[in-house]
């Protein structure tokens, strides 16, 4: 069984909804992101989604482009960002780790290279945004290869027939874009959002993941309540932004992410768990 199916089965069995937190690589320094990733697993998370830094992020706002543009400005690229899922992986063997970024990176290194490096380094799963679930078919097939799941985004804009094309390729969990637009943007409809989870629960048995917009520990604890996982990313990058903004360094530059962690964590828990 993979980390995320073991992870999602031990949710399940608890009746919790699981917490997945988003940080890019590199940010606010590739000295910094393994503690961060140690930090946010101990505050709360159960699972983590590591974005690799890109120059053209498309699907991402403003908040999570200029974290790749400082994590770039450090000289990040692809094979570092798997340097330091490695050294992740020294101390952490159980956590869920899903890469997320774009395919240009993955096309400069090869797909079948850049696979097995992803899986040796311990790498458990891999969402290629700019990268459609029916175009090039040798990207699921080396992945799959190499035992890593594929993580496909669904938009609320996926008509059924779509949806369920989609969740027959995919595997891990379903990711479901709360909000038409990019990451941390607009308001959330969640009664919206509930209707179209409950919708892709007739076609798939994967876990849903539902993200791009959720900031608040409130609207984590209502998604809680009929979505498997709640993914934030934008909120947490504010706290290590607005902490290099205020000139604060070292460990206590990670304490403002680490803390919305920790409220996400206990706004999900007041939830009472999922279903």
């Amino acid at each position: 069984m993979s980390r995320l199916a073991g992870r999602f089965a031990e949710l399940r069995a608890a009746r919790r909804a699981g917490l997945v937190i988003f940080v890019t690589a590199g940010d606010p320094h590739p000295d910094q992101t393994v503690d961060l990733l140690h930090a946010l697993v101990v505050a709360g998370a159960d699972m983590l989604e590591l974005g690799v830094p890109f120059s053209d992020p498309m699907a991402d706002g403003p908040v999570i482009q200029r974290a790749s543009e400082r994590a770039l400005a450090h000289g990040m690229d692809l094979r570092r960002v798997l340097e330091l899922v490695r050294a992740f992986r020294q101390t952490d063997r159980t956590t869920p780790l899903v890469l997320m970024g774009y395919l240009n990176p993955i096309e400069q290194m090869g797909v079948a290279q850049f696979a097995a490096a992803a899986a040796s380094a311990g790498v458990d799963g891999v969402l290629t945004v700019d990268l459609p679930f029916d175009e090039e078919p040798e990207h699921a097939a080396a992945l799959k290869a190499a035992g890593l799941d594929s993580i496909f985004l669904l938009a609320p804009t996926s008509g059924p027939e779509r949806a369920q094309a989609v969740a027959a390729q995919a595997s891990g969990f379903l990711y479901y874009v709360s909000v038409r637009g990019v990451t941390g943007a607009g308001q959330v409809d969640l009664a919206d959002v509930q209707a179209h989870v409950e919708a892709l629960k007739a076609h798939t048995t994967l876990p849903i993941g539902v993200g791009f917009g959720v900031r608040t520990p409130a609207a984590a604890a209502q998604i809680a309540g009929f979505a498997d996982a709640v993914v934030v990313g934008s909120a947490v990058i504010e706290q290590l932004e607005a902490s290099a903004a205020a000139g604060v360094t070292g460990p206590a530059a990670l304490t403002g992410a680490v803390e919305q962690v920790r409220a996400l964590r206990a706004g999900i828990d007041a939830a009472g768990g999922t279903r």
